[in-house]
């Protein structure tokens, strides 16, 4: 029991869920994103299943820790760059969210309404298939930030753990704000654009600051929020953002 007297151990943990919080906010808005693709009753299903499998798989990767820190190791260099598995993973999951945001960013903008519904919609399986790849590139990342700043597993895992319960209890309504308001909803598909460009650019070394990203985030939100505000006085109607599949009635 001395750990409880350990002002590092509890240091490190409130430290650890912060920023498993922070990266986590990425994981929620992907999730609030698809998740709107489906039926309104599998909606939050979809959200707590997509976040509860992104806390098993980090804790899954925090007991195989060996491994991930393996994934630092050198591959193959590329002109003067060293690759490694850990920035393969980055880049091809940076690609994804770049591919993705851009395709939402169109289907909303200039798609026709119900123009896919004559494809099959997307499945439950499907949109968790979807969260699990983010799900394995933000896990990836945090496990090796968090080995970067404790050496007790144990602390990690609590922090993981804590932080996945904040976001379970947050998630419905950042997910419903992010719905709800279409400018919000474009803003949080540029952040999953902008954010792919920083995972492209560290798996190619040029690590840009976590918190350059993250202010820019929170200051365009806030300005948005100020924009809704505002609007709320004017009785303003938001436009309406098409929706390509047909989502059925509760």
């Amino acid at each position: 029991m001395e750990w409880i007297a350990n002002p590092e151990i509890w240091t490190a943990l409130v430290t650890l869920t912060v920023l498993e919080i922070v990266l986590g906010v990425d994981n929620v808005i992907f999730i609030s994103i698809l998740a709107a693709k489906l039926p309104k009753e599998q909606q939050d299903r979809a959200r707590q299943t997509g976040l509860l499998l992104a806390a098993g798989m980090r804790l899954l990767f925090l007991l195989a820790i060996g491994w991930i820190i393996g994934l630092k190791a050198t591959l193959f260099t590329v002109l003067g760059q060293d690759i490694s598995g850990k920035d393969i993973v980055l880049m091809l999951g940076g690609l994804f969210l770049i591919y993705k945001a851009t395709k939402e960013i169109h289907e909303k903008l200039e798609g026709e309404e119900g123009h896919a519904s004559a494809r099959v919609a997307p499945t439950f399986a499907a949109v968790i298939g979807q969260i699990l790849l983010l799900d394995l590139v933000f896990s990836i990342d945090s496990v090796i930030t968090a080995v970067g700043m404790t050496p007790y597993v144990p602390v990690m895992m609590a922090s993981v753990i804590v932080a996945v319960a904040i976001m379970l209890f947050a998630s419905k309504g950042i997910y419903g704000f992010v719905n709800r308001h279409p400018a919000v909803k474009m803003l949080a598909l540029s952040f999953l654009l902008l954010i792919g460009v920083s995972l492209i650019a560290e798996g190619l070394g040029q690590k840009i600051p976590k918190g350059y990203i993250y202010f820019a985030i929170a200051f365009a939100v806030f300005t948005e929020w100020l924009n809704i505000r505002a609007g709320s006085r004017t009785k303003a109607k938001p436009v309406q953002l098409h929706q390509p599949y047909e989502q059925t009635k509760e």
